[in-house]
């Protein structure tokens, strides 16, 4: 985790996201978080405004055993909503998403997943994707 990370912001999730602004939704942690868009700091994990980049930079547990080189499908995600608002995966993505258990249409791998404009995100975390002993992170699922 990034020694810079941003607090949990209060969103107001009765109302879309404002103007120029991303709003991400992790499931099941039901953690919301908002920034303006193309202002959040680069953390060196995955692809710079990636979905792992979101998390990395708000606390949120999302593995990357790789460290985020699309090298593995630890940061195996299912985009629930937003998923036009994304980069289309690349060949090695895809390539990679070959090996991933659990894969649906609407997986992607959150090191890969770029935020390329305003608005809402949706993105599940698959209870059966937390490798909390390889990253070394405390257990926090929420039942």
């Amino acid at each position: 985790m990034s020694d810079h990370s941003n607090p949990l912001p209060n969103v107001d999730l009765s109302q879309p996201p404002a103007e120029n602004m991303v709003r991400v939704t992790f499931e099941p942690e039901g953690k919301t978080v908002e920034f303006l868009f193309d202002t959040l700091p680069y953390d060196g994990h995955g692809q710079p405004m990636s979905i792992l980049d979101v998390a990395e930079n708000y606390d949120i547990f999302l593995d990357h055993a790789c460290g985020g080189v699309c090298a593995c499908t630890t940061c195996h995600v299912h985009i629930k909503a937003g998923a036009s608002g994304l980069s289309e995966a690349e060949d090695l993505e895809l390539d990679r998403m070959d090996t991933a258990p659990g894969l649906q249409l609407n997986s992607r791998l959150g090191c890969q997943a770029v935020i390329e404009k305003p608005g809402a995100y949706v993105v599940e975390i698959p209870s059966w994707n937390k490798n909390y002993v390889q990253e070394g992170k405390p257990a926090a699922i929420k039942k």
